[in-house]
C-alpha cells in the first residue's frame, strides 16, 4: 500500500497516455518491471471541486513476447479542473482562471494592443559583411500567444498590427517581447541557431485607466554577461476597455487564485514542478505552430530561470525591502527628534495633539484614516501618466559586478572552472554567514520573550510575574486615560530628565536567557 497523491500537467487535446508501472528493485541500479498499465486520458473522470472520486482496479500486464496478465493495481485518477496551472511567475501572471471552462466567470473587459514600430535597434548579426536585424514581436496574455511578421533588415521596423484579448482579471500582466529572427536562411545553417532576444516589456492592466489609449515608446533593455544594454525602443498602443466599472471594483475583493488553491492548497514544490511541466508542454506545442515560436522565445517570455540564484537580484530585493521600511525608519527618527526636543515648537504641538486624543479617544481612528485620505489626495497630482517599464536602477543591473553577471548566466549545474566555482562558493558562504547571524539574533530575541514565563531564569521570571500582578492591580484601579496620559508624558519628557544609559526594561530584557547556550 502506497496511499500517495501524484499530480501531473495534462493539456487538451490529449496526445499522451498515463503510463504506470510497478517495478521491483532487484539490485542497487537495476529494476525489473512487474507489470504496466496504459490509461487513456479521455476515459478519466473530471471533477471541479474536492468531491471524492471513485477508485478503480486496473490490470497490470507484462509485455514480453506476448501480452500477459500480471496483477491488478488500485487507483483513484481524475482530471482536476478547479486548480490553475501557472506557466509563468505569480508576480506577473496573465491568467488566474481555473482549468475547467465551466468555472470561468464572464469577462470584465477587452484589452487592445497595437504593436506599432521600433526605433534604434542595434545590429544583432552580420550578413554580407554588414550588421543587420530581422525583428519580430511576440505578445502573451492568458492562453493566447501572438506573433507579428518579421521585418527583414531594418533597425526601425514598422509592424502596425493590432490584437485583442478578453480580460477576466484586472490584476494581470501582458508581456511583449522583441526578437531577432535567425532562421530565415533555412537549411542546416539555421538548424543550430537561436532567435536572439532584443528586449521585453511588461504592462500591468491595473495600472491603466479604463478607456484611455496609451501610446508610448518603451526601452528594450537586455541583461548580458557583459552588462546591461539598451537595444532600442518599441512603440506600443494599449487600451483597456471595461464593460462595467462595478465589476472591476468587485474583482478587488475576490481571491486571486481559484478557491481550490485555498481549500486544499498545493505545496511550493508541487507548484514549481507543475509550472516546469506546463512550460515544457507550452514550449513543445508552440514550436509546432505556424510560424513556430521556438523554445528560447517561450522560456524568455515565461521567465523560466527567474528562480535561479543571482547576487544582483538578491541585492535588488534587499534594497527593495529597505525602500519599503524606509518610511517607518523615517517616522522613527522623526519621533526620536520629537522626544529629544530638537524642535521645541513641534514637540509642544505634538503634546497638544496627544492631550486632545487622550481626552477624546474616539478621534484617534478617524484622525488616522483622514490623514491617509489626505496623503492619497495629495499624491494624486503626481500619479504616473504612463505604465512603468524595466528599471535598471531598481534591478541593480547598471551596478552589477562582471563576475556576478557571469555567475547569473552560468548553467545549472555549473560549467565554470573549479577555481572560479570555489571563489563564488566562498563568497556565497560569507553572505550566508551574515544572513545566518541576523536570523540567529532574531531567534534570540524571540526566545528571550518566551523565557519571560518559562522559569528558565527563576529570578527573572519571578520579577516579571510580580510586575504583571502589580500592573494588573494598578491598571484595574486607575482609569485608562490617566495611564495613557502618564505614559505619553514619560515618553515625550524633556532631555533634561533623560540619561544616555539604556532603560530598565531594556536592561532586563537583554539579561534574559536564550537557547544559544545549547547550540553546538
Amino acid at each position: 500500500m502506497w496511499n500517495e497523491d501524484l499530480m501531473f500537467v495534462a493539456a487538451e487535446p490529449f496526445e499522451e497516455h498515463l503510463v504506470l508501472s510497478v517495478e521491483d528493485r532487484v539490485a542497487p541500479n537495476k529494476d525489473e518491471v512487474l507489470g504496466k498499465t496504459v490509461i487513456p486520458l479521455q476515459n478519466i473522470d473530471r471533477r471541479l471541486d474536492y468531491k471524492p472520486v471513485n477508485s478503480r482496479w486496473y490490470n497490470l500486464e507484462k509485455h514480453k513476447k506476448e501480452v500477459k496478465f500480471s496483477s491488478r493495481i488500485h487507483l483513484r485518477i481524475c482530471l482536476e479542473g478547479g486548480y490553475h496551472v501557472l506557466d509563468e511567475s505569480t508576480h506577473y501572471s496573465s491568467d488566474l482562471r481555473p482549468t475547467a471552462k465551466q468555472l470561468w466567470k464572464p469577462s470584465i473587459g477587452v484589452l487592445e494592443l497595437g504593436i506599432l514600430s521600433a526605433q534604434g535597434l542595434l545590429p544583432m548579426k552580420t550578413k554580407d559583411g554588414r550588421g543587420t536585424t530581422d525583428a519580430y514581436c511576440v505578445a502573451k496574455y492568458g492562453q493566447k500567444w501572438v506573433r507579428t511578421r518579421t521585418i527583414i533588415d531594418s533597425f526601425a521596423p514598422k509592424w502596425n498590427e493590432q490584437y485583442t484579448w478578453e480580460v477576466y482579471d484586472p490584476c494581470t500582466v501582458i508581456t511583449i517581447g522583441v526578437f531577432d529572427n535567425c532562421h530565415l536562411q533555412g537549411g542546416e545553417k539555421a538548424a543550430g541557431t537561436r532567435d536572439t532576444r532584443i528586449g521585453k516589456v511588461r504592462i500591468r492592466l491595473s495600472t491603466l485607466e479604463t478607456d484611455r489609449v496609451y501610446t508610448h515608446s518603451y526601452p528594450l533593455i537586455v541583461l548580458l554577461p557583459s552588462g546591461v544594454k539598451k537595444m532600442g525602443e518599441v512603440q506600443l498602443a494599449v487600451r483597456f476597455t471595461c464593460s462595467s466599472l462595478l465589476n472591476i471594483l468587485h474583482m478587488y475583493s475576490q481571491p486571486l487564485l481559484p478557491k481550490m488553491h485555498y481549500l486544499h492548497p498545493l505545496s511550493v514544490m508541487q507548484l514549481d514542478n507543475l509550472r516546469h511541466q506546463a512550460t515544457q508542454i507550452v514550449s513543445m506545442r508552440l514550436s509546432r505552430a505556424e510560424p513556430p515560436l521556438r523554445k528560447e522565445v517561450v522560456e524568455y517570455m515565461l521567465d523560466v530561470d527567474s528562480h535561479m540564484w543571482s547576487m544582483r537580484k538578491s541585492k535588488a530585493n534587499f534594497f527593495r525591502i529597505m525602500g519599503v521600511l524606509s518610511p517607518l525608519v523615517a517616522v522613527g527618527k522623526w519621533f526620536d527628534q520629537i522626544c529629544h526636543w530638537k524642535n521645541p515648537l513641534t514637540t509642544i504641538l505634538i503634546h497638544v495633539l496627544f492631550v486632545i486624543l487622550i481626552l477624546y479617544p474616539e478621534l484617534i481612528l478617524p484622525t488616522i484614516f483622514l490623514y491617509l485620505f489626505l496623503i492619497g489626495v495629495w499624491y494624486f497630482r503626481w500619479r504616473p501618466r504612463q505604465p512603468p517599464y524595466m528599471d535598471t536602477r531598481l534591478s541593480h543591473a547598471d551596478t552589477a559586478h562582471p563576475d556576478e553577471l557571469d555567475e547569473e548566466f552560468d548553467t545549472f549545474p555549473t560549467s565554470r572552472q573549479p577555481d572560479i566555482v570555489r571563489m563564488r562558493y566562498d563568497r556565497l558562504r560569507s553572505v550566508a554567514g551574515r544572513i545566518q547571524t541576523v536570523v540567529g539574533d532574531l531567534a534570540t530575541q524571540g526566545e528571550r520573550l518566551q523565557s519571560l514565563l518559562s522559569w528558565r531564569d527563576p529570578r527573572a521570571t519571578a520579577l516579571f510575574v510580580t510586575f504583571c500582578l502589580v500592573a494588573a492591580v494598578v491598571l484595574y484601579v486607575t482609569p485608562f486615560r490617566v495611564v495613557a496620559f502618564l505614559t505619553g508624558l514619560y515618553v515625550l519628557r524633556h532631555p533634561r530628565f533623560r540619561h544616555k544609559l539604556p532603560s530598565v526594561p531594556l536592561n532586563f530584557f537583554r539579561r534574559l536567557p536564550a537557547r544559544t547556550d545549547s547550540m553546538l
